[in-house]
């Protein structure tokens, strides 16, 4: 695919090395077409993996001669993505309103936080659970009568803070398109994944999500809305039948003609349930259950392992398509299965000269720690 025909073809991103929620804005910045450049600490150890189509260098930005670098590089790009907390980029001489838009009108400075900026929570340290805590939304995921159950990191860091901030950066984007100024973008993972919980939190007056939590219908309280072990131990099938006509369809799967079961609508009636269609699974393989419910409205469908997904060829496809401008295709030799990680100083030397026109020994030296510092005597940085 030609590279004029990406969504973000053109647009330039540093992307300052940090943890998740960063790095994966700027994967998903680089699959739509963004040229990202991640600027690594001298002797760091990454282990992000989130660098499909990055590149980086080294950077040592407590040096003058290597701080330069940075500034003329962002003279020149279009966003700057700062994983750190409150007042890191101030501290090193690199205030976004006082410093970076001041030297770049245009530059949209993405800032992503796991707390909010202000508040009592501000200045202390965290990571996914706590800021999913803080907002609210740990308090509703789990079983009734157990403690809350944190997700992985996929609500906090991933869906509340790395996409947030990507559609933050988008929007800025748009709006430069009719100003022609840049602005700083303000993401944190509590605002994000509040949002996220929008709805479980309107609903809270409604039968759907009044309960405490794994009494409502969504979050495994229902019955008919959950997943049931199969007679392959540790392998699961999950059920969504919400609807009546789907409902029908699952319990004629299931071997239940309609008046064999209690009314479904009666929650007093969910426990029994439960019990029933916890036997009944138990009863058949998970793959004996796919060929009962493939290609019907049931609503049931097994719960797919990654080991089993990567062995069978699944494919990481982009999140969305464009039918005229398409997300980067996904390298078709891992699938999105293996990152592949991104050595600091890999291939950034290239962008360099793509973004600028620098060369080694002209523009900029390399010292022996690997870290860009500007060549001596050189003005053109």
């Amino acid at each position: 695919m030609a590279a004029s025909n990406l969504p973000l073809s053109g647009v330039r991103v540093v992307e300052l090395a940090g943890l998740a929620p960063g790095p994966f804005a700027g994967l998903l910045l680089a699959d739509y077409g963004a040229s990202v450049l991640r600027i690594d600490r001298p002797k760091a150890l990454s282990t992000d993996q989130l660098t499909r189509q990055k590149t980086s260098i080294t950077l040592d930005l407590r040096d003058p001669a290597s701080h330069r670098v940075l500034l003329s590089l962002l003279a020149n790009a279009d966003v700057l993505i700062d994983p750190y907390r409150p007042g890191v980029l101030e501290r090193l001489g690199l205030s976004p309103t006082e410093v970076l838009l001041k030297h770049n009108p245009r530059l949209v400075v993405a800032r992503m936080t796991g707390f909010r900026r202000d508040g009592k929570y501000k200045d202390m340290a965290g990571h996914d659970i706590n800021y999913i805590a803080v907002s609210g939304v740990l308090s509703m995921l789990g079983r009734a009568g157990e403690r809350p159950y944190a997700p992985g990191n996929i609500v906090g860091d991933f869906a509340g803070g790395g996409a947030m901030c990507f559609l933050g950066i988008l929007l800025a984007l748009m709006s430069r398109q009719r100003s022609g100024r840049g602005q700083v973008v303000e993401a944190n993972m509590v605002d994000g994944s509040a949002y996220l919980a929008t709805m479980p939190r309107l609903a809270r007056q409604m039968p759907v999500w009044s309960e405490p939590r794994g009494h409502n219908m969504l979050d495994s309280g229902s019955p008919f809305y959950d997943t049931y072990e199969t007679a392959d131990k540790g392998k699961y099938f999950a059920i969504g039948a919400l609807e009546p006509q789907f409902y029908a369809a699952l319990i004629k799967g299931l071997g239940f003609a309609p008046g064999d079961l209690p009314q479904r609508d009666d929650r007093d009636n969910w426990p029994a349930l439960r019990d029933i269609f916890t036997k009944r699974f138990k009863e058949k393989t998970r793959a004996e259950w796919e060929a009962i419910f493939d290609g019907t409205d049931a609503c049931a469908t097994p719960v797919l392992e990654q080991d089993e997904l990567e062995k069978a060829g699944f494919t990481q496809r982009p999140a969305v398509h464009l039918s005229d401008t398409p997300a980067r295709p996904i390298a078709a030799d891992d699938g999105g299965w293996t990152g592949g990680g991104l050595v600091p100083g890999t291939g950034g030397q290239e962008t360099l000269k793509t973004w600028m026109g620098w060369e080694n020994g002209r523009e900029y030296n390399v010292r022996s720690d690997g870290a860009l510092v500007q060549a001596d005597g050189k003005s053109r940085l």
